[in-house]
């Protein structure tokens, strides 16, 4: 399948509240079989998107750094961790510390990242596609809205979830 941003971005606008609808729903039931069913989808969608086409997530979201994740990339540009805070991030109303600005500081104009080895936790666990549902679909219903990779998994776990009910294989 041909990776088409303008139409998968044209869906998410569109079937955006439908999609979080069915997430609530997931999430209220809390179904056993629902990390089942992702670990098979989780598998056919990357091989449909394209990150490095989109990289919506680096130009529209900021990753929360952690203490970790600041040393180690401040390390990395060779300066203190007070430095790197001072120069590009701030604290939100939560004690969070994200991006100063958007996009990220770190995107090339090639949708790379220049800080790829030692990018925050946050970016390199996104989509989080590979983790427990059931834990994650409150994360879904947000980024749902942003990314092509969560929008078409939660696309596919629709349909098979829609199926399944069909057939009364999972109640």
């Amino acid at each position: 399948m041909t990776f088409n941003l303008r139409s998968i971005k044209q869906r998410m606008r569109h079937q955006r509240p439908k999609m979080r609808r069915f997430l609530t729903k997931l999430e209220k039931r809390n179904p056993k079989q629902l990390d089942q069913i992702v670990e098979g989808v989780g598998k056919t969608v990357w091989k449909e998107i394209n990150c490095l086409a989109c990289a919506n997530c680096c130009k529209t979201m900021t990753p929360t750094y952690t203490q970790k994740d600041m040393r180690r990339i401040a390390n990395h540009l060779d300066m203190s961790v007070a430095a790197f805070k001072q120069k590009w991030l701030y604290k939100d109303k939560s004690g969070d510390w994200m991006n100063v600005k958007q996009p990220c500081q770190f995107l090339l104009k090639d949708n790379t990242c220049s800080i790829y080895a030692v990018r925050p936790r946050d970016c390199s666990g996104f989509p989080y596609l590979t983790i427990k549902m059931v834990d994650y679909v409150h994360v879904h219903k947000q980024n749902v809205e942003y990314c092509p990779a969560t929008f078409t998994m939660v696309e596919k776990i629709e349909k098979l979830w829609k199926e399944k009910l069909s057939s009364k294989k999972y109640p």
